[in-house]
């Protein structure tokens, strides 16, 4: 599901002679957080009930976010999920937009800590090991 990179896409529309001509060729809309979940679940080959379980989420509660039942999970569930798929930075970044939070920002101690863990392939475990040991909060909300 490769896409195209956002500069690729601003210069784009920026050499539109106006915007209708760059929307008809891009329809841009919001991504639905449960379809995109799904569409990384296919591309990655993984079981939702895998990535609820390596995620740390009650199952009810992973289900939910799944089914789109949920609809405001908190930007930390967000990033377990990201871990426990394994997605790099900037499908992380998508998934986050589609579930409405904010993206990673790297001038962001904790971010930047998030980022550096994602951009190293770290375990969940792992990432809140390390956000504990420099005094962060971690992203299951068990230590700080």
């Amino acid at each position: 599901m490769e896409e195209p990179l956002t500069e690729e896409l601003l210069n784009e529309l920026l050499c539109s002679p106006n915007p209708e001509t760059y929307l008809e060729r891009h329809p841009v809309q919001g991504r639905d957080l449960a379809a995109y979940l799904g569409e990384l679940l296919d591309e990655c080959e993984l079981k939702r009930k895998d990535v609820v379980r390596e995620a740390q989420l009650n199952d009810t509660y992973g289900y939910q976010i799944f089914t789109g039942q949920r609809k405001h999970p908190s930007r930390d569930k967000i990033l377990q999920i990201a871990f426990a798929m394994g997605l790099d930075l900037r499908t992380t970044d998508r998934l986050l937009q589609a579930a409405g939070v904010s993206r990673l920002y790297c001038k962001e101690r904790r971010d930047a800590i998030i980022m550096f863990c994602i951009d190293h392939h770290t375990s969940l475990a792992k990432v809140n090991e390390t956000l504990f040991g420099l005094g962060e909060p971690t992203l299951d909300g068990e230590g700080r």
